[in-house]
């Protein structure tokens, strides 16, 4: 295969793609007595998708405890509301268990948020940033990985919101959902051979990288003088 390639795709052409959304069943857990039974049923699966939210603070230099972990198979999704039940033993347990891949996106930044909450080894994990890479996808966010995959949106309009409510709202729960479930459904995608690198249509040779660095700093230069002038 030519390696000269890489493939990446403009916010632009992203913002114009139709948005999707995950489909199937949630389940929210906020009870710590109902944790085993989720973590059950997800055990008896052999790939997930592993995603987690945050409440947003606004103040420079503060940050919140995760408030929700997100799990999903093809169908199904469970959010566990942790602000509300704590890191529980079962939750601990799904983290460490490698008879289980769970796929995820930024897993590095998510496992240090959660060690603010319970410690825990994190085992049988799948980080999508890395995984891309060798299908020659050198955008890192998950809504542009999906967006060259399958030419549809992840909107993000929920992920600003509270989410210590007291309830969360439907959208809240489909937005939380389709992360998790689109790192399942791009690890299925790219194992299953379904995906050819070098028939992507965001395809971006490296000579045409160059040239467009150079033409980048042209520009700047140019501005430069203007200003000076």
């Amino acid at each position: 295969m030519d390696n000269e390639f890489s493939i990446a795709i403009d916010k632009k052409c992203v913002a114009e793609m139709p948005t999707v959304n995950f489909a199937g069943a949630i389940t929210v857990i906020e009870r710590a007595e109902e944790v085993a039974e989720a973590v059950s049923y997800l055990r008896g699966h052999d790939v997930v998708g592993f995603d987690t939210e945050t409440k947003p603070n606004f103040r420079k230099g503060m940050t919140n405890r995760v408030s929700l972990i997100q799990v999903s198979t093809a169908d199904r999704s469970f959010l566990f509301r942790i602000n509300k039940m704590g890191f529980t033993p079962e939750l601990r347990e799904f983290m460490e268990c490698d008879g289980l891949i769970k796929v995820g996106l930024s897993l590095k930044d998510d496992f240090h948020m959660l060690h603010q909450v319970g410690e825990f080894e994190p085992r049988g994990f799948v980080e999508l940033q890395e995984m891309v890479k060798g299908y020659h996808i050198t955008d890192a966010s998950l809504q542009k990985i999906y967006a060259i995959l399958f030419g549809e949106r992840i909107s993000k309009g929920q992920r600003l919101t509270n989410w210590e409510a007291s309830t969360l709202t439907g959208p809240q729960m489909v937005y939380a959902s389709t992360d998790a479930w689109a790192c399942l459904h791009i690890y299925r995608y790219l194992t299953s051979g379904a995906f050819d690198p070098a028939s992507s249509p965001y395809i971006v040779r490296e000579e045409e990288k160059a040239e467009a660095n150079e033409t980048a700093d042209a520009s700047t230069e140019t501005e430069k003088v203007e200003e000076k002038g």
